[in-house]
C-alpha cells in the first residue's frame, strides 16, 4: 500500500491477515483433541457399569441359590426319614428345575407335536392314557398322560422321574423324557410295538403265544423285578404286577413297565393304595389287613401271572355281562378250568392249580389251544413255582432273585406248601357259582376266616375282597 506524503517521499503500512486455511485446520485439530480426550473416558465408564451390573446380578444370584441351599438342608433335616422326596420349593412353579439325572425334559407343544394331537391312543391304566407318538430322529414313544392322582410339585415329580429315569435294565421300559407344565405331567416311554402281555396271551384270534415264548416271559418278567427289588439305588416295590404292566416287542423283548409310579401317590391316596392301584385277582391277601406292603407283594401277584401264562387265560372266568375288559369276557365262554378232566368244582384256577400239584397231574392244567406243545418238567416248575409265590404269608414267599432262579433251573426248586394255601380253596368255593356283581357264596363284608374251621362266616376286615370289585374302581380299564 502506498501514498502521497506532503513532503513529497513515498510511506508504506502493512497490514496482517490470517489465513482461512490456517483456522480450519486449527480448529479441527482442537476436535481431535477433545475426541482423543473423551472417548477413552466413556469407554471405561461403559465397561465399569457393564461390569458392576454382572458382578451385582452374579452376587445376587448366588445369594439365592444358597438361600434355597440352606432352607432345602433345614428342610431335610426336619424330615429325615424320607430322603427321596424334595420338599416343595418356593419357586416350585418355575421350568428351571435343576435335579442331576433327569431325562430329556419336553415342552407341551413338542408332545403334542411327536403324538400328533394325542391322536392315537394304544392302553389306559390307573395312572392315565397312553398315546404313540414318534421322536423328532424318528425312534417311537409311548406317551403317557398322570392323571388322576395328587402331585406334591413339580421339584418332587422331577426327583421321582430322575429315580426312575436312572433305572437301566434290559426287563425294564426305558424313560426317554418327561414334561411337566403346570399342572400337566406326562411321561415318554419306549415304544413297545407288541403290546401288553394280556393282549398276545388271552386274544381268541391272531398268533397264538408258543410255550418257548411264555418261558421267556416268565424269565423276562422276573429279572426285572428282581432287579427292582435288589439292585437298584433305591429299592422300588411295583404294586400292580399284572399282564397289562409286561409289555412284548420283536426279537423276544420282555419289560416290565409302570414301575416307580406309585410314588407319585400322595400319603392320603397311598391310604387308600388298593383302590387306587391293585387290580383285582393280583392282590395279595396282606393288602386287605394292616400287614406291610413288601417286595413280597408283587411275588404273590407274580405268581398270579404265572398260573395265566400256564392257562392262557384269566384265573378266574367270568359270566357277567360289561363287567370286565374284553380279555375276560372272552375266557367266559371258554367253560371249564384245563382241569376239567378231573371234574373241576371252580372257574377258579389257583385252586384248579393246587388240585392239580396236589395229584401230580400238571400237563393237563397247560393251554389246551397248544395241543400238547409244551414241555410237562417246564408246567409242573412253573405252576410249583407259582404256588410258592401264592403262599398267604408273605414270609414263605420266595424273593424274586429266587423265583428267577427256578424258573431259570439254575436253583433247587422249591416245594408248595399245603397248609399256607388253604385260603385258596376258600375263595374257590366263592367262585362255584355265577358272579352277579354284588356277590356270590361270600358277602363282600363276611368270609370266611381261613382258621375257621366250623364253616361259619366272620366279619373282617376284608370289604370289598378284591375279586369282586370292578377294575374300573381299581386300576381303571385296560
Amino acid at each position: 500500500m502506498s501514498a502521497n506524503s506532503t513532503d513529497g517521499s513515498d510511506k508504506f503500512g502493512y497490514i496482517k491477515v490470517q489465513s482461512s486455511q490456517q483456522s480450519r485446520s486449527s480448529d479441527s485439530s482442537s476436535n481431535s483433541n477433545l475426541i482423543a480426550i473423551l472417548l477413552p473416558t466413556v469407554v471405561a465408564f461403559v465397561l465399569i457399569v457393564v461390569v458392576s451390573a454382572i458382578v451385582i446380578t452374579s452376587w445376587r444370584k448366588q445369594g439365592r441359590l444358597s438361600s434355597r441351599s440352606r432352607d432345602l438342608q433345614l428342610r431335610r433335616q426336619r424330615s429325615p426319614s424320607d430322603s427321596a422326596h424334595l420338599v416343595r420349593d418356593v419357586d416350585d412353579d418355575s421350568d428351571d428345575i435343576a435335579i442331576p439325572g433327569l431325562p430329556t425334559r419336553f415342552t407341551h407343544d413338542e408332545i403334542e407335536d411327536m403324538t400328533n394331537s394325542f391322536r392315537i391312543k394304544i392302553g389306559a391304566g390307573g395312572f392315565g392314557a397312553v398315546y404313540k407318538g414318534e421322536l423328532p430322529d424318528g425312534s417311537q414313544v409311548a406317551v403317557k398322560k398322570i392323571e388322576g392322582v395328587g402331585m406334591q410339585g413339580k421339584r418332587e415329580f422331577c426327583t421321582e422321574i430322575a429315580v426312575i429315569g436312572n433305572i437301566h435294565h434290559i426287563n425294564l421300559v426305558r424313560l426317554r423324557g418327561f414334561c411337566t407344565e403346570g399342572q400337566r405331567r406326562l411321561l415318554v416311554y419306549e415304544y413297545m410295538n407288541r403290546g401288553s402281555l394280556d393282549r398276545s396271551l388271552f386274544r381268541p384270534t391272531g398268533p397264538l403265544l408258543e410255550w418257548k415264548e411264555r418261558m421267556d416271559v416268565a424269565i423276562g418278567a422276573a429279572r426285572g423285578l428282581a432287579y427292582l427289588h435288589f439292585s437298584c439305588d433305591q429299592r422300588i416295590i411295583h404294586c400292580d404286577v399284572k399282564p397289562e404292566n409286561i409289555l412284548l416287542a420283536d426279537g423276544g423283548q420282555v419289560k416290565i413297565a409302570d414301575f416307580g409310579l406309585a410314588k407319585f401317590l400322595t400319603p392320603e391316596q397311598s391310604g387308600l393304595f388298593t383302590t387306587m392301584r391293585g387290580t383285582r385277582g393280583y392282590l395279595a391277601p396282606e393288602w386287605l389287613s394292616n400287614a406291610a406292603i413288601t417286595d413280597r407283594t408283587d411275588v404273590y401277584s407274580f405268581g398270579m401271572v404265572l398260573l395265566e401264562l400256564v392257562r392262557g387265560r384269566k384265573n378266574r372266568s367270568e359270566h357277567v355281562s360289561g363287567g370286565g375288559g374284553g380279555g375276560e369276557a372272552s375266557n367266559s365262554s371258554d367253560g371249564t378250568t384245563g382241569s376239567s378232566s378231573r371234574g373241576a368244582k371252580s372257574d377258579y384256577f389257583p385252586l384248579a392249580a393246587l388240585e392239580g400239584h396236589e395229584a401230580g397231574q400238571y400237563a393237563e392244567l397247560a393251554d389246551q389251544r397248544l395241543q400238547g406243545r409244551v414241555v410237562d418238567k417246564e408246567v409242573e416248575r412253573v405252576v410249583k413255582v407259582a404256588l410258592c409265590c401264592l403262599h398267604e404269608d408273605p414270609h414263605l414267599r420266595p424273593s424274586m432273585a429266587v423265583v428267577a432262579g427256578m424258573l431259570e433251573g439254575t436253583m433247587e426248586l422249591w416245594e408248595p406248601r399245603a397248609n399256607s394255601l388253604g385260603f385258596l380253596r376258600l375263595y374257590g368255593r366263592g367262585f362255584s357259582g355265577p358272579v352277579d356283581g354284588g356277590g356270590s357264596d361270600m358277602n363282600l363284608n363276611h368270609v370266611a376266616s381261613p382258621g375257621d374251621r366250623s364253616g361259619t362266616t366272620t366279619l373282617t376286615t376284608m370289604s370289598g375282597w378284591p375279586s369282586y370289585m370292578s377294575s374300573t374302581q381299581l386300576s381303571g380299564p385296560r
